[in-house]
């Protein structure tokens, strides 16, 4: 490259090469930092079909975290007697205590209050989606479920809702 008064330096290819190569070392390596850290994530699956839980474990699994599941909303007060999650997937017609229920029990604990969930239902009315975001739920998807939407939904709860893993608040 001329200039005035003299010759400005080229960056060389081995210059460009070892630019690019750091800028992918970099990708690289935040790229591993958010899989590391969604991969001590843990996610509590509610749901009384045992088929839904593994069509939702199925669709999150790209997300490489670790489930938890629970086959009633007892069950899912049980679990989460016993540790934190960092988000929770809750149906809301379970034979033992309804979604809705859950859902309230979760968020009047403290230590849950702020843990997301995902209310994931064959229920599609206005008033029962109204009804679970009234009572805490951060997000409402009704099934049938496209594995994308939910996954990209469950990253994005995650991302948001960014605290140490296994803390649940």
């Amino acid at each position: 490259m001329r200039t005035l008064g003299g010759t400005a330096d080229t960056p060389s290819t081995s210059d460009s090469d070892s630019a690019d190569q750091y800028r992918e070392e970099r990708c690289h390596a935040s790229v591993r930092r958010y899989s590391d850290r969604l991969a001590s994530s843990q996610i509590l699956v509610v749901d009384d079909s045992q088929t839904i839980r593994r069509m939702v474990r199925t669709s999150l699994a790209p997300l490489s975290v670790e489930f938890l599941e629970a086959a009633s909303g007892l069950e899912a007060i049980e679990r989460l007697a016993l540790g934190a999650v960092d988000l929770i997937v809750l149906d809301l017609n379970m034979p033992d205590m309804h979604g809705l229920e859950v859902l309230s029990f979760v968020r009047a604990h403290q230590k849950y209050r702020h843990t997301p969930i995902i209310v994931l239902t064959t229920r599609g009315d206005e008033a029962s989606r109204s009804a679970a975001l009234q009572g805490g739920a951060s997000a409402y998807m009704s099934k049938p479920f496209t594995p994308t939407a939910l996954a990209a939904e469950a990253r994005r709860l995650l991302d948001e809702h960014r605290v140490p893993p296994g803390t649940g608040q």
